[in-house]
């Protein structure tokens, strides 16, 4: 349904409107129970009465009651009262079947505002007839008020970025356009791309002296805010020298230069996702500071992402000015011209401290990552340092994701390097000989289009690497190349743990794991985050190293990244050392999760085989082993052991393992 006569139709953009078959409802005039149902219409689940009773009323007589009238109200004004749903201590209003904007637009922007196209954007941009629940401010309600304020700003970022995206698609002579840049402007007047839309718009229009006016105005607006207006002034002098301007606006709109004040000042003017970390908010708690765990959570969580060196990201100084301005995280990500804010909320409460954080996409308005965390507060701190892992870790996965799907949809010879990576990244974590060959050509493309990537060379050593361990290729001439790819990668970025981390595992295929050890080691004090240098470290103590230590780092990598394309290497590690340690029962089972990870290959069921073994599960074992040998009809134990470097006592199990079920 789409507001038309039929059934119900709920608007939340401008006064709370409800139109049942065609009439508008006349609800009571009370603002609390406006908010109410607003508030449970927007729920994802069901709330408790005490947060609805907590959200809106202050400390009245009887909050349960008042609440009970409010809802009995909505039954007599929906059309079916059982829309209505309590079930214990819990409410939920279900609107399925019914039309609700702010419903439609939210979904429409977790699809991927990019992906649809222009009648639906235009259908999407008429909804905004006004501000969010236009009106419905509630004195002495300030939960309420602040969930109004992110609403309003969350959907504000919609509105932009559905107007931007119509901007840059419609054809150059809709009417159109100049409207939707007005509005784009007004609701977003320092993000850079607006007025560098509009000067374009007007430059195409022969409109030379109001250009020039607007960027004077606009100078000073961006001048009053301590911003940069450089690349706005550097677009426009490109608009100026070209030949025409006679161009449609979606292929002629100028690349903005790479955010300002970014944490890392000397990369590489090259493309690459960009963050920023908006100071996290704490919310009125049990007389701590405030801004004290927030703030220092939110410093924590950047100094980590910016180790990391994955993408920009935003020094402290620039996010913490903006927020000190009241600015919206969603409009400090347009006027410092990011490619993803992160935000959140610490509360502190008795007995317990809970953090709320989400990442959203800027240019699409689409929240990539939302997560509540919920802790008893034995020590404060510690629970904090646990819980700013667990965020960071969950930004770099989601935004690797992001960047990874998103270069799979272009064409290869579009690319640039920053896309050729993660096009690398996509093929890689297949796992097959003829995926990582795809992997080595797009990391070798990237490489050609910037020699300064580290990671790109990081990521070529892994190609090499898994040649070599896979017996994919000549396992002598790929150590080689894996060893030199991991050389270059420290050459270009000595503080890239990535860099480290390929060393380290270039090391390990050479034999020498005290210089593996140190390099690994190296790459988690440079980024204690680094998922995958605690596994390798896991996957080094593994065989010959110390087993107690291998599950450690193998619990701490899974911990950190728990949906990593490399778990079943994870839980692999953690299998085999097991194993050493004569725990076979437990060795078999994390064996058997680590064979059941989609991408897992016949080394990870050749583990299973040889632990179910040594737990005495022989027909299992054998059924993995009629499994590898399907597709690698004489492997045996000499394969098992040739591919890793355990040390003589773990050897000598192993093949015992291998003997039982005819490996041997």
């Amino acid at each position: 349904m789409n507001g038309g006569t039929a059934g119900l139709c709920v608007r939340l953009f401008g006064p709370l409107t409800v139109v049942r078959d065609g009439a508008t409802v006349q609800l009571p005039a009370s603002r609390k129970l406006r908010a109410l149902f607003a508030y449970l219409a927007l729920a994802p689940h069901p709330v408790s009465r005490s947060r609805l009773c907590e959200l809106l009323w202050d400390v009245p007589n009887d909050p349960r009651g008042e609440l009970r009238w409010c809802l009995s109200k909505l039954r007599s004004g929906l059309d079916d009262p059982a829309r209505v749903e309590t079930s214990g201590d819990t409410v939920a209003l279900d609107l399925s079947g019914s039309f609700v904007d702010a419903i439609d637009i939210a979904s429409a922007a977790a699809r991927g505002i990019e992906t649809l196209d222009l009648e639906r954007l235009q259908a999407l941009s008429e909804q905004f007839a006004g501000d969010f629940l236009e009106g419905l401010e509630i004195d002495r309600s300030p939960h309420f008020m602040s969930w109004l304020t992110a609403q309003r700003r969350r959907f504000s970022s919609c509105h932009a970025a559905i107007l931007e995206h119509l901007v840059n698609n419609l054809p150059a002579g809709s009417g159109s356009v100049s409207a939707h840049i007005e509005k784009w402007l007004a609701l977003a007047p320092f993000d850079g791309r607006a007025h560098v839309a509009l000067l374009e718009n007007l430059a195409r229009r022969g409109q030379i002296g109001a250009c020039e006016d607007h960027l004077a105005a606009a100078a000073l607006l961006f001048q009053s805010e301590d911003l940069d207006f450089a690349p706005v002034r550097d677009a426009w002098r490109a608009i100026k020298e070209r030949p025409s301007v006679a161009t449609p606006c979606a292929r002629s709109m100028v690349t903005l230069t790479p955010p300002v004040a970014l944490a890392e000042p000397d990369a590489v003017p090259l493309r690459r996702a960009s963050l920023a970390v908006m100071p996290f908010v704490e919310e009125a708690g049990i007389g701590l500071p405030r801004g004290g765990l927030a703030d220092g959570l939110t410093h924590d969580i950047i100094t980590r992402l910016a180790k990391l060196r994955d993408f920009f990201v935003i020094a402290r100084g620039s996010v913490f000015a903006l927020a000190e301005k009241d600015i919206a995280p969603e409009d400090a990500g347009r006027r410092l011209n990011v490619d993803y804010v992160a935000t959140g909320a610490v509360r502190s409460l008795p007995g317990r401290v809970v953090v709320s954080a989400e990442l959203v996409e800027v240019r699409t308005a689409r929240i990539v990552w939302t997560e509540t965390f919920e802790r008893r507060p034995d020590d404060i701190f510690a629970v904090l340092d646990e819980i700013g892992n667990a965020i960071v870790s969950s930004i770099s996965t989601e935004i690797g994701t992001v960047e990874r799907n998103r270069a799979m949809l272009k064409a290869p010879n579009s690319l640039n390097a920053w896309e050729a990576y993660h096009r690398g990244l996509w093929h890689m974590y297949r796992f097959t000989r003829t995926e990582n060959e795809q992997a080595r050509h797009f990391f070798d493309m990237a490489l050609k289009l910037d020699p300064t990537f580290a990671r790109a060379y990081a990521g070529l050593s892994f190609t090499h690497w898994q040649n070599a361990f896979q017996r994919w290729g000549d396992r002598e001439q790929e150590t080689a190349l894996a060893f030199e790819s991991a050389g270059q990668s420290l050459l270009v970025d000595d503080q890239n743990p990535a860099a480290h981390w390929a060393m380290g595992r270039a090391l390990w295929l050479r034999g020498e794991q005290d210089g593996s050890l140190v390099e690994l080691e190296r790459a988690v004090d440079l980024s204690p985050n680094f998922a995958l240098g605690h596994y390798a470290l896991s996957f080094v103590h593994s065989q010959s190293g110390d087993p107690k230590s291998a599950i450690g780092s193998s619990d701490h990598s899974r911990h950190l990244s728990p949906f990593d394309p490399l778990l079943f290497g994870m839980l692999g590690s953690r299998a085999m050392a097991l194993a050493r340690l004569g725990q076979f029962d437990e060795a078999a089972e994390w064996a058997l999760k680590a064979a059941a990870r989609p991408n897992a290959h016949a080394i990870i069921l050749a583990i299973a085989a040889h632990c179910l073994a040594l737990a005495g599960r022989q027909d299992e074992a054998r059924n993995f082993a009629a499994t590898l040998r399907k597709t690698h009809p004489s492997y045996c134990a000499d394969d098992f052991i040739g591919t890793f470097r355990f040390e003589p006592d773990a050897e000598a199990l192993f093949r015992q393992g291998a003997r039982r079920i005819g490996l041997g």
